[in-house]
């Protein structure tokens, strides 16, 4: 049998880091479910729903993981999840949008709240500010059917109203 649980790490970014925790949890016999990892300016986020054998507890998961030299200084939370680790029909990823230009304050706020009235989901969002005084905005979404055009088409307004360049595509 198995159970489930969430592993966080935030620490330093390094070369090596994602091979690191996922070599250590695969070593204790856990499965990566749904998996996400992003450079975070100087630090780096890995976190992970994980299928944990039923005799590797979350104190001796966390163990296991401070002893990664990769990790030296980091901040590790492994902790049971009680959700489902299976995610519902509003959790597929319907779009693809990427949103590009210069960085302003709000510029995230605003652009989310165009999908409130279309009973779409942000799946996942990733933001990155680049070197130029840029951002580059992705996000993955789902729209259900009946609303994507319109949907799309008020993102891109929204976005075109901040100066910003929309590109979209159906998955």
């Amino acid at each position: 049998m198995t159970h489930s649980l969430l592993v966080s790490v935030f620490c330093p970014d390094k070369k090596g880091l994602v091979a690191a925790i996922t070599g250590c949890l695969f070593d204790l016999g856990a499965n990566l479910g749904d998996t996400t990892f992003a450079v975070l300016g100087g630090g780096a986020e890995f976190s992970s729903v994980v299928d944990a054998p039923d005799d590797l507890t979350a104190d001796a998961l966390r163990s296991h993981l401070e002893q990664l030299p990769e990790i030296e200084n980091g901040e590790i939370t492994v902790a049971p999840f009680t959700l489902d680790t299976r995610h519902g029909p509003s959790g597929e990823t319907t779009h693809n949008i990427t949103i590009e230009g210069g960085d302003q304050p709000g510029l995230v706020a605003r652009l989310s709240e165009a999908f409130i009235q279309y009973d779409a989901n942000i799946v996942h969002l990733s933001a990155e500010a680049t070197s130029d005084s840029g951002y580059t905005l992705r996000l993955a979404v789902n729209i259900p059917a009946g609303n994507a055009d319109n949907c799309l088409a008020t993102v891109a307004n929204t976005a075109e109203g901040l100066q910003l360049r929309c590109s979209s595509e159906a998955v």
